[in-house]
């Protein structure tokens, strides 16, 4: 599951292509230079990158994800609860809430969510 790793300057650029896929590999250089700061060629080095992992697909100057945005958000989520609250979601939420408070409606989104995923 470790392929699904990105570091943040390619979680970026695959948000950016999220966003806007289909999309011309030209177009992707424009949108890059806009929102990253990035130049022609740093755009196609990390294209090329995420294509060589499987991550992107670029035919016919097209670009498309092969990986959901849902699969990579879902690893990163598992794999940050697992390094720093060692697997412990109660824990995680506990120091993610830290003293915030909550409305109702996201209290009651939060029961629903885990009464969903509750095992039996």
């Amino acid at each position: 599951m470790d392929y699904l790793r990105l570091c943040e300057s390619d979680y970026r650029f695959m948000l950016t292509v999220w966003e806007n896929e289909p999309v011309a590999s030209g177009r992707l250089v424009t949108i890059c230079k806009e929102r990253l700061g990035w130049k022609k060629p740093t755009t196609y080095t990390v294209l090329r990158k995420l294509c060589d992992r499987g991550f992107l697909k670029n035919e016919a100057s097209v670009v498309t994800s092969l990986v959901a945005k849902e699969q990579v958000q879902a690893y990163e989520s598992e794999h940050f609860v697992e390094r720093a609250f060692e697997g412990s979601l109660p824990q995680f939420l506990v120091s993610f809430l830290g003293g915030k408070t909550i409305s109702k409606t996201e209290a009651e989104e939060l029961k629903r969510l885990i009464d969903a995923h509750r095992e039996g």
